[in-house]
């Protein structure tokens, strides 16, 4: 199994909104205390880990979001194709409040650039998808403005207290399937932007 989270490389992009998904990976290393490397060096950090015997490879793209997909079809031509069902791909949505999760077997990108990067490297868009909430941009704002922001102090506690619960559907998903994990994760917080 895969888990892809979804972000940008490096200390300026760490605690934005776009990288939530990272933050997520990093709690899971965190918990399973990953240490196998099998990193590609300038391509995508990743790590192996273990949870209840199933083996769940982690990996952060370090190719900018946009290019998503070129680190995936680094990892498909070093590791082998993903089986059906064996890759999840966590990611921001800005059309999700803050504190929002929803785990989805497939879906569109909805105007998601890494979204769209990975389904052109796979060819297809049928690969399960947790959204994590990072709300929409305040009225006249511009959303690349807005996902390279940081989450406002207000915020940052249910920013965390939601990365626990996207890390725990994770979880699930690996070791009782995607609808057992749909039923038990998919949430809604707050106001939400209707997708485009």
């Amino acid at each position: 199994m895969l888990v892809v989270g979804l972000g940008n490389p490096g200390e300026r992009y760490a605690a934005t909104r776009h990288n939530v998904a990272w933050r997520v990976l990093d709690e899971l290393s965190w918990r399973w205390r990953v240490r196998e490397d099998v990193s590609t060096p300038g391509v995508y950090d990743a790590r192996r880990g273990r949870i209840a015997g199933e083996t769940v490879d982690l990996m952060w793209p370090l190719t900018f979001m946009n290019l998503s997909g070129e680190a995936l079809r680094r990892w498909m031509g070093e590791h082998g194709a993903i089986a059906e069902g064996a890759l999840l791909v966590v990611t921001d949505d800005v059309y999700l409040a803050v504190g929002s999760l929803r785990l989805r077997t497939s879906g569109s990108s909805g105007g998601h650039r890494g979204l769209e990067s990975l389904e052109a490297a796979l060819g297809r868009r049928d690969f399960a998808r947790l959204r994590v909430g990072v709300g929409a941009a305040e009225s006249g704002a511009r959303m690349k403005e807005h996902v390279l922001e940081a989450f406002g102090s207000a915020e940052e506690p249910i920013v965390h207290g939601v990365v626990q619960q996207a890390a725990d559907a994770v979880e699930c998903w690996a070791l009782e399937g995607i609808e057992r994990a749909m039923n038990r994760f998919n949430r809604r917080m707050g106001k939400e932007v209707p997708e485009s």
